[in-house]
């Protein structure tokens, strides 16, 4: 039975893939606000809809739907979270708006892949080496104290172009043309026949880098909260799914939600917490979602009254 769950997620993914990525790429102007807005909507609406399949046809019981949408909002608001940086990593490289939407597809593309390994390898290691849930809640506390130590000195890490070691490598070995303006990863040089690189594969492989090391919160997170490979991968691709057109939505916006990355931060101390002493007591599901969906309501609601008065 559950090969039929994974077939029909599957269809629904390769579908959503294609929407987000083809029919709404807007390849030839800049993502307009009104329809990253509508699309971002959508994508969430399907996420909630696909939890609302979980609840009744999953399971005799409710828990894998409760925690899907726990994992979900989890996962949400970190990807919201990544978005300041890569918003930063496109500033520094002077990606045009009409160039973003490319590198995103293929960073998403990308991050699906590895994020259903990372899982799956994250399911095995706690199965085969149960001392393992105690490192990833260590490594979720760490990652809360120091996005909490940032949120509240309110700096911002810039990106230093010369001393990234992804990019002082590639500048070793290959050409780059930083004065090449379109979407294009590489070219070959007409005269010399060799392969050069382009500003939007350095974009690329940033974005690429930055979520990797993203995946390092975000995988214990969301094994804190199901063991289950199926909620576990489904909740963390559908959050991944149409961060595209929330990127476009939020990139305008995303310094008015000053306090966000304080309440991501408690959020991750409360998980860490949680996966720690799960041995000894197991919080249930709806207390961790009510929990959740309080620290992220209540973070956006002192942003948005913080910045009116």
């Amino acid at each position: 039975m559950e090969i039929y769950f994974w077939l029909g997620f599957s269809i629904i993914v390769s579908l959503m893939l294609y929407i987000d990525l083809y029919i709404t790429d807007h390849s030839h102007g800049e993502k307009s606000f009104k329809s990253a807005a509508i699309w971002s909507v959508i994508w969430i609406a399907v996420a909630f809809i696909f939890g609302i399949f979980i609840y009744y046809y999953y399971s005799k019981d409710h828990k894998p739907a409760i925690d899907y949408i726990t994992a979900y909002l989890v996962e949400k608001s970190l990807s919201v979270d990544n978005l300041f940086v890569f918003l930063m990593i496109f500033t520094s490289l002077k990606i045009t708006p009409k160039n973003q939407p490319h590198i995103l597809k293929w960073g998403i593309i990308t991050a699906i892949i590895f994020r259903v390994v990372f899982i799956l390898l994250g399911v095995e290691l706690i199965k085969n080496f149960h001392f393992v849930i105690y490192i990833f809640g260590l490594v979720l506390l760490y990652a809360a104290y120091h996005m909490l130590k940032e949120a509240i000195s309110k700096s911002q890490k810039e990106i230093n172009l010369n001393r990234n070691p992804i990019i002082k490598f590639l500048n070793k070995f290959y050409k780059i043309d930083t004065n090449y303006e379109g979407k294009n990863f590489f070219y070959k040089d007409k005269i010399t026949g060799k392969l050069v690189f382009t500003t939007s594969f350095l974009a690329f492989v940033l974005v690429e880098s930055a979520d990797l090391v993203f995946a390092v919160d975000s995988v214990p997170a969301v094994l804190a909260i199901t063991y289950d490979p199926f909620i576990a991968i489904t909740s963390n691709i559908m959050a991944i799914l149409g961060l595209r057109a929330l990127y476009f939505l939020l990139a305008g916006i995303l310094t008015r939600f000053k306090y966000l990355k304080h309440g991501v931060s408690i959020l991750l101390f409360y998980i860490g917490i949680k996966l720690l002493i799960t041995d000894w007591y197991k919080i249930p599901s709806e207390i961790s979602l009510l929990i959740i969906v309080l620290i992220l309501t209540i973070s956006i609601i002192i942003s948005i009254f913080k910045k009116k008065f």
